[in-house]
């Protein structure tokens, strides 16, 4: 005999209980899809907090390539060597604050314009 035909394939009787039947919208918030679009609060990003150049320098370091991030207004010290160890951290890889600028040990450039993004700052690639 054929297991194949031990099962019946020809229509049946339908569901007659929906498992869903018994649930109701109370205390539920409405949602209406966006399709596609930008939710109002997403819109509203945090305003920009200025432009910042990402350099990569190599002289005077004995061939050592640095990422220098140069170019805050309006931020001291502390912010700029907290932003400093977050980018350390992330990178894996020394660091300092010298002169108002950050340096970072190699080429890690992506990275620290994902870091100076999120700060909401606008990161460019200058120089080379």
């Amino acid at each position: 005999m054929d297991p194949a035909s031990d099962v019946p394939v020809e229509g049946g009787d339908p569901l007659a209980h929906n498992p869903f039947g018994a649930l109701n919208g109370t205390g539920l918030p409405s949602f209406v899809p966006t399709r596609g679009k930008v939710a109002a609060s997403a819109a509203k990003a945090k305003p920009s907090r200025g432009r910042v150049d990402i350099i990569r320098e190599t002289g005077g370091r004995g061939g050592k390539t640095v990422t220098v991030v140069t170019g805050f207004i309006g931020i001291g010290l502390p912010e700029k060597e907290r932003l400093a160890k977050a980018m350390r951290a992330a990178c894996g890889c020394g660091g300092t604050v010298k002169e108002g600028r950050i340096e970072i040990q190699g080429d890690q450039r992506e990275a620290i314009a994902h870091i100076l993004s999120d700060a909401g700052f606008r990161p460019v690639f200058a120089g080379g």
